[in-house]
């Protein structure tokens, strides 16, 4: 960068060890070395645990986050829906106080219901004048910019897909009849469609089984005794390592994510790289990730639909062929199309459009 000033960004958002999408999407911008192209500061300002414990590491990110600010040209912050949405307006605001340029990542996949249906008219008015501070406003798919151009000014508004780091390892034996869930345990992930379909499956695959890798929330409770009482079928190992990740592509021949709403799944990006045959809601950014062609990159789904989630795993259980198929065409579209490296250009791209690199 001779002639020209360091490029400085205070980047924000969840923990980087917290289980979750955004926090997988900034790792793998470390990956990428997205660190080694700019000066980047990554503040966390949410951790698992507690809500005793996210007050503290909220107001120890705030504090930390004043004593940075004024060193860095661009603040991007990470953001989804209801708690990250007040929390990372604080941090929004006062970065505009200080005349900083903002871009604002949102990653939420459930932003529509938070802003229409859980907040008031005032909460909303405060919202969208904090979201239109940003000079650049990025997003996960053309649906939720169409979404969010009602709410912020549509020219500062871009489409920026995630990116994972693509497997050197191809997968080979699509034989298994696993089937394979990563994510949150919960009603709004399709969870209790998945164990309402499993007794159908059970009948036509003898042999069937359902992962279910994660941490149950809070307030599932009915789907957690479910569970149990499928205990021979479905098996819930807890949240997955990434070694642990890698081994279950392996071992599974089908994923599955029923879920409800959703921004753009990680999970489902590092499952068709692995090569996996997949199946997942037509919601959110999940028809873009699975590309126009249907059934050729992987089978779309009606939310909120048991008959049709188990009629077509049972159909992907019994053909063998035809999971290799899709499991193979939908890792060629992750290496085209959603390669970090790719992302991260991009991103860095952004970073000097505004900040006048």
């Amino acid at each position: 960068m001779s002639g020209q000033k360091e490029m400085k960004v205070l980047m924000i958002g969840p923990a980087r060890s917290v289980h979750g999408g955004v926090s997988a999407v900034v790792n793998n911008y470390y990956a990428a070395g997205l660190d080694q192209q700019i000066k980047l500061k990554y503040i966390a300002t949410m951790v698992d645990g507690s809500k005793v414990r996210k007050l503290i590491q909220a107001m120890l990110a705030y504090i930390t986050f004043l004593f940075a600010l004024p060193s860095y040209h661009i603040l991007h912050v990470n953001m989804a829906a209801d708690a990250s949405c007040y929390r990372k307006k604080i941090f929004i605001d006062t970065a505009w106080l200080f005349r900083k340029k903002i871009i604002i990542h949102e990653h939420g996949g459930d932003f529509e219901g938070f802003y229409y249906e859980r907040c008031s008219e005032k909460q909303r008015t405060n919202i969208k004048k904090s979201l239109n501070r940003a000079n650049i406003f990025l997003v996960l798919s053309e649906s939720w910019k169409k979404f969010f151009s009602e709410i912020v000014d549509e020219d500062k508004i871009h489409v920026l897909q995630n990116g994972i780091v693509i497997p050197t390892k191809e997968k080979q034996d699509y034989s298994s009849h696993k089937v394979l869930f990563l994510g949150r345990l919960c009603k709004e992930k399709g969870i209790g469609e998945l164990l309402e379909a499993v007794p159908v499956i059970q009948k036509q695959i003898q042999d069937f089984k359902l992962i279910l890798g994660g941490v149950w929330e809070e307030g599932n409770e009915a789907l957690k005794e479910k569970t149990r009482a499928l205990s021979e079928t479905v098996l819930c190992p807890g949240w997955i390592s990434e070694k642990e990740r890698e081994a279950l592509f392996q071992e599974c021949s089908i994923f599955v994510l029923p879920t409800w709403f959703e921004g753009q799944p990680i999970s489902l990006l590092e499952a068709m790289a692995a090569g996996m045959c997949v199946a997942a809601s037509a919601v959110g950014g999940i028809p873009q990730i699975m590309g126009k062609e249907s059934d050729v990159t992987g089978i779309l789904l009606p939310p909120k639909d048991a008959n049709t989630l188990a009629d077509e795993l049972i159909k992907l259980l019994k053909d063998e062929e035809q999971r290799r198929k899709m499991g193979q065409n939908a890792r060629i579209r992750i290496i085209n199309n959603y390669d970090v490296n790719r992302n991260v250009e991009a991103l860095v791209g952004f970073y000097k459009e505004i900040g006048d690199y």
